[in-house]
């Protein structure tokens, strides 16, 4: 009867928090202290990938937030996407703050520049953009990981973080406009050169998101950060949407305004515009291939937030980046 019983509210209270292992606490003071007690710093890897956005990042990925986000990834501790999505939250919203503040600069140099032509900038909206919604694009997981794992982890946590950003009053949901274009080797062992090599050019945007990209303020989410590979494919990605594809040309895949899933939905949405087909994590990478593409990503690289949401030259453009954790070296590099 005694084992009936702890098995029953097992089923209702957490076993064991996700950071250090103290019974009945998803996720206990001190691991929550050490995942979110820090204000959300940049973070860049060494080497930095090409086109790689403005990244932030909510803590290091080492000791009780490793293993919280180990836990919800590989363990299926779900209950671990609430606090996990609250530090994303706090990351993007630092993201959104610097791309605001270097818009706000290339603005006021602009009208410096044009005020004898009477050429005045456009008023901008909340964190130097027209307006339109945060957009939060997951980079996506792959089928086969979701399959194994029961769920997709950095689109749960995305979920969870667009919550938290609507209830501080920052009009945010996710986007889930990714999907890998072809099979990527496995990444485990290879080192960051490789990794970037690996998935040359393997990301796209899924049929009929581009419109939707052209309608809000695109932050890219993951849970990690490591090289930062992922978050380079995923940024050329989006760029290179808008150099290839015309806004009316797109067809409106069928997403109706705040119907996405909570943090405890399952990872399962119909339509094209909802594929899984990439890695979760730091399993993937982005090289350029060649002088033409190098050229191409010079020219798609723009200060972030200079761009405003759905503007009128169809441009999409990456504000910013962020992830729940990037490694201790990412951390490194920017402290003086």
């Amino acid at each position: 009867m005694r084992d009936w019983w702890r098995d029953l509210t097992d089923l209702v209270l957490p076993a064991e928090c996700g950071g250090c292992g103290r019974p009945r606490a998803v996720l206990c003071a001190p691991c929550r202290t050490a995942l979110s007690g820090a204000p959300p710093r940049r973070v860049r890897p060494v080497p930095e990938p090409a086109g790689l956005p403005l990244v932030h990042a909510a803590a290091p990925y080492a000791d009780e937030v490793r293993a919280a986000l180990l836990a919800h990834k590989e363990r299926g501790a779900l209950a671990l996407a609430g606090p996990l999505g609250g530090a994303l939250a706090g990351a993007v919203r630092a993201g959104l703050g610097a791309a605001a503040a270097g818009a706000s600069g290339v603005r006021e140099q602009a009208v410096a520049r044009t005020a004898r032509a009477s050429c005045g900038a456009r008023a901008g909206g909340p964190y130097g953009t027209r307006g339109g919604s945060v957009l939060l694009v997951p980079v996506p997981s792959a089928r086969r990981a979701v399959r194994a794992r029961g769920h997709d982890p950095a689109r749960r946590i995305a979920y969870a973080a667009a919550g938290e950003l609507r209830r501080a009053g920052v009009p945010a949901r996710v986007l889930p406009a990714l999907r890998q274009r072809r099979v990527v080797a496995d990444q485990s062992g290879l080192n960051s050169r490789q990794r970037l090599a690996n998935l040359a050019g393997a990301l796209t945007v899924a049929p009929g998101c581009g419109r939707l990209l052209r309608g809000g303020r695109v932050v890219l989410v993951d849970d990690l950060m490591t090289t930062g590979a992922s978050l380079a494919e995923a940024a050329r990605a989006v760029r290179a949407e808008s150099r290839t594809a015309a806004p009316e040309a797109e067809p409106e895949p069928d997403i109706a305004p705040g119907t996405e899933p909570d943090a405890g939905a399952g990872s399962s949405i119909s339509g094209a515009a909802f594929v899984y087909l990439g890695e979760t994590g730091e399993g993937r990478g982005e090289q350029r291939n060649g002088p033409a593409q190098q050229s191409a990503d010079r020219r798609s690289v723009r200060t972030p937030g200079a761009s405003g949401a759905g503007s009128a030259d169809g441009i999409i453009d990456v504000m910013c980046a962020a992830v729940v954790a990037a490694s201790p070296d990412a951390f490194e590099m920017l402290r003086n």
